[in-house]
């Protein structure tokens, strides 16, 4: 994870602004910043998405593949994670010093996702034991100015309302022989519902309160962090504590009300701007990488 080092003096001054919910960047303890989020930037994907939060970049492109489901659910398509810390984004990802951040983001997606309820999976059957499709999800963490986790689950929900799944048709012949026949035109596909896609909401402890939407000078300041995956109804789906410091039980269930309450908003703000990029259709000025 990057870092910076502050002095004891920097150090004094957050947490002191932090106990009277007054921040460097004079932000609530409960207030995220500006996010810009940008959908279908990728060509050669089924969807994608790029979200900048304050000095965080991250990019996130789905490809649909067709494959095999798998034993234990013969019915039912799957993700896959793939995390790239790229080397630009902190000196201190060159060489291979991203690789255990990038196991530690994927694995923590494949908890969030792991519920069945996230994202309808028998949607991405095509037929039963036979074929179905795979979705890649690719993250590349191009800047990293803190609080990781909440800008690249807000980037892959916003990649998955954007991505676009060929319609498929299964026929049979008279030898019982099945065969596969994609739709040639690119508005007969499939949509995702992402409305139950949880975000993640970091919390990180400082001093006697804690904050959402942490940079990287008040990591610096906190010794534990909860994350925890909230649905736009509020629902908690996973929650994982961050950090080498301890958290009491009261502090850990002030956390979950506050990630609670703050992800039904951030759902909304997301909600949002997804929809109203998808009303201007391809009239909609693209930004991409220039902007």
């Amino acid at each position: 994870m990057a870092s910076v080092v502050l002095s004891e003096a920097e150090k004094v001054y957050i947490v002191h602004g932090v106990q009277e919910d007054l921040r460097v960047d004079g932000r609530g303890c409960e207030d995220y910043r500006c996010a810009e989020v940008e959908t279908d930037v990728v060509s050669n994907t089924s969807g994608s998405a790029r979200v900048k939060l304050g000095h965080t970049d991250i990019l996130v492109g789905v490809k649909a593949e067709m494959g095999t489901p798998k034993l234990e659910k013969p019915d039912e398509g799957y993700l896959e994670f793939f995390v790239d810390c790229s080397a630009n984004a902190t000196p201190e990802f060159e060489g291979r010093g991203g690789e255990e951040l990038g196991t530690e983001i994927a694995n923590t997606l494949y908890r969030v996702f792991s519920s069945e309820s996230s994202i309808d999976l028998k949607s991405l059957c095509i037929n039963p034991r036979d074929h179905c499709w795979i979705l890649y999800v690719d993250v590349l963490l191009l800047e990293c100015g803190g609080n990781l986790f909440d800008a690249i689950s807000i980037a892959v929900k916003a990649a998955l309302f954007n991505t676009r799944i060929p319609k498929v048709r299964v026929l049979e012949d008279e030898e019982g022989s099945k065969e596969i026949e994609l739709s040639d035109d690119p508005y007969d596909c499939i949509r995702l519902n992402v409305d139950d896609v949880p975000c993640i909401v970091t919390l990180s402890k400082i001093g006697y309160r804690h904050v959402v939407d942490a940079t990287l000078q008040e990591e610096a300041c906190s010794l534990a962090s909860l994350l925890i995956s909230v649905t736009s109804k509020g629902a908690l789906t996973s929650m994982k504590k961050m950090g080498r410091g301890s958290l009491d039980p009261e502090s850990i269930f002030e956390m979950m009300e506050t990630g609670k309450r703050v992800g039904k908003s951030l759902h909304i703000a997301l909600q949002k701007i997804l929809d109203e990029e998808e009303s201007l259709g391809t009239s909609r000025q693209k930004v991409g990488f220039l902007g």
